[in-house]
């Protein structure tokens, strides 16, 4: 990527993505777009290593948050090699179970009992659904008796007319698929995702640790493999007297020809089993996106076997239901 694509890049993330949700975040993007030294340094990672996200999680987990520019520089000038080490070797890999507040909607509404399969699962605490309870704003879902004094609380901002359950669904099988999954039993793993979450995101911290909690107890299957080759046969191996819902939320982003976005999502719409959710930035399948009318760049697009459903927030905050 030429250095003044990484800088818009980096703009557009400032612009579009930490702006309203992280500030040091904003200022830190907008210095790298401006920076030749940085950008420099990372023209010399892969490609697929080169996002923000990646970048600002790895600078902290080698030499804690930067609190200005000049910190940021100091520790890119100290540190380099470290911080690109762990750039080379993880991904990103948020696992976000905020999420689960805008997909509850969408799972509830299909027939059950249901079987999950996620991909990009990273440590399946989205895979637990069932399991944490959910404040709508004008509604709340208490989670289950048994994790009632440890489960978090899903705050989402929903509008009217979302299809709010009453009830979490009947899910009676799971797994995750992710290229290099992650592990909550694993305290280097733990160290990653809670690095992954942005500074200021207090609340998203706590809830991530509550989820983890919940994941080293339940221990949600997670596979390693790549959606284009071995989907299909984690789907076999679903119950056959259950609906097989595939979902996947802030991941195809990552899948980088359009050509192979269409055929995975060619691919769901096809399968007579498969129910399909996407949960992803409004860039990725830009057909569906038109069909949503007024584009939301700073929203994910919530999408039932390709049809959209409602526009949501990027970590889960809130859900515009489109009908």
């Amino acid at each position: 990527m030429r250095p003044d694509s990484l800088a818009a890049r980096y703009l557009r993330f400032a612009r579009t993505e930490a702006r309203g949700r992280s500030a040091i975040y904003e200022i830190l993007a907008r210095h790298v777009a401006q920076s030749p030294r940085v950008l420099a340094f990372l023209d010399r990672l892969p490609p697929d290593r080169q996002q923000p996200n990646l970048l600002f999680a790895a600078m902290r987990l080698v030499a804690g948050t930067p609190a200005s520019p000049d910190a940021f520089d100091a520790a890119i000038a100290d540190q380099a090699e470290a911080i690109a080490g762990i750039m080379r070797t993880r991904t990103t890999q948020t696992n976000e179970p905020g999420r689960c507040a805008v997909l509850l909607p969408a799972l509830a509404r299909i027939e059950g009992p249901l079987a999950l399969i996620e991909v990009g699962a990273s440590a399946g605490l989205c895979l637990l659904p069932d399991a944490y309870g959910y404040d709508w704003g004008h509604q709340t879902l208490a989670p289950p008796e048994r994790f009632t004094a440890s489960a978090p609380v899903l705050a989402c901002a929903a509008t009217p007319n979302t299809p709010l359950p009453s009830r979490h669904p009947e899910i009676v099988w799971r797994a995750g698929l992710d290229l290099n999954p992650l592990d909550a039993s694993k305290d280097e793993d733990v160290a990653w995702l809670e690095h992954l979450i942005w500074p200021e995101h207090h609340e998203r911290l706590a809830r991530l640790r509550k989820a983890i909690a919940i994941a080293r107890s339940e221990r949600p299957r997670v596979e390693a493999g790549d959606l284009r080759r071995d989907l299909p046969d984690l789907i076999a191996a679903a119950p056959r007297d259950a609906t097989v819902v595939v979902f996947h939320t802030a991941v195809l982003s990552y899948v980088a020809q359009q050509h192979d976005r269409d055929a995975f999502a060619e691919s769901m719409m096809n399968d007579p089993r498969v129910f399909w959710l996407s949960n992803e930035s409004p860039r990725v399948f830009p057909r569906s996106a038109a069909a949503a009318g007024q584009v939301h760049d700073d929203m994910f697009l919530l999408t039932g076997n390709g049809e959209p459903l409602a526009w949501t927030g990027p970590h889960g905050q809130e859900i515009r239901w489109l009908w």
